[in-house]
């Protein structure tokens, strides 16, 4: 009888502590949502933010407001009454020097520059990158070292010189030219970047290729460019905003008929004749600004992604 009424005072106290202990909470304990690290982390991305973000709505709402309202000296008031005029006469009819036909001419120049210049120095760099990490040719640290040398080298020292060779072979102020140029510049950093991913690819895959009987080529196509999306996302932007928003090449290795963009928005700019026109130049800038923007909004999570998947290994 005593050791019935022991087994079942056992049986409750040990269901009773079952459940306390059920009741009780698991897990790490919650974090405070205000804190000196979140006010500290997100204080700062504000600022940020702020600083990036606060000239952009300036343009914005001055490219939208008429000149009698910017006269009035608040720049940051949003516009009382809105108008796209600014932005018709900075696309048609704004003068960039001798022409008063607007950027749109400076538009498709860029577009003629930047998509071939882009395409080459991206389809060389990749095969580049992938023949300096998969095919240790005699020569391809020397070769290497070259390429990164001259990603340091200055532009400014380089122009003179290129210019004679330009015009030695008769392209000199042509798209030609300069598409040449975009080409050359651009290869250093590119094929660093593609070499770097696909050395961080498996090995394995190229050495089981090879055992197959797979060439370079064969390789290149059909195994290492469909795992180099990232990559190429990666290039792709650094090419396109590059080009897109380069001055210095498109106003010494062009004529005028051939102004990329930017020239061209210099010209409308610092246009001394008249009167300034803040809005139209503000509605100019944002338009000259517009593409690189968009692709990288597009495009911008493959972009981390190829960053983080080799884009900045040793």
């Amino acid at each position: 009888m005593s050791d019935t009424i022991a087994l079942k005072n056992a049986n409750g106290s040990g269901a009773a502590a079952t459940d306390k202990t059920l009741s009780e909470p698991h897990g790490s304990r919650p974090r405070r949502v205000i804190s000196g690290r979140n006010i500290m982390l997100y204080g700062t991305l504000f600022v940020a933010a702020t600083y990036y973000l606060l000239p952009l709505y300036v343009m914005i709402v001055t490219s939208l407001k008429g000149m009698p309202e910017i006269r009035l000296g608040n720049i940051f008031a949003p516009p009382l009454e809105i108008t796209f005029e600014p932005w018709v006469k900075a696309w048609a009819t704004a003068c960039t020097g001798l022409n008063c036909d607007g950027l749109s001419r400076g538009f498709w120049n860029s577009v003629r520059i930047t998509v071939p210049s882009t395409i080459f120095s991206i389809a060389v760099a990749s095969v580049n990158g992938y023949a300096l990490a998969n095919w240790r040719f005699k020569g391809a640290d020397f070769f290497f070292a070259i390429l990164i040398i001259g990603a340091f080298i200055p532009y400014q020292v380089m122009i003179y010189p290129i210019v004679i060779v330009l015009r030695e072979i008769g392209i000199y102020g042509t798209l030609s030219g300069l598409i040449l140029v975009h080409c050359i510049f651009g290869m250093p950093i590119l094929t660093l970047l593609f070499r770097n991913y696909f050395a961080s690819l498996p090995v394995e895959l190229f050495k089981a290729a090879r055992i197959d009987g797979a060439g370079f080529w064969q390789i290149f196509l059909r195994i290492m460019l469909p795992m180099s999306l990232p990559i190429f996302v990666v290039a792709m932007i650094l090419q396109i905003t590059g080009i897109w928003n380069d001055f210095l090449f498109g106003v010494v290795f062009t004529r005028p008929e051939y102004y990329p963009m930017t020239v061209q928005l210099n010209n409308i700019v610092n246009s001394v004749q008249g009167v300034k026109e803040y809005n139209v130049n503000m509605a100019a800038t944002i338009l000259t600004g517009l593409v690189p923007l968009v692709v990288y909004f597009v495009s911008g999570r493959l972009f981390v992604r190829g960053i983080a998947a080799g884009a900045v290994k040793g």
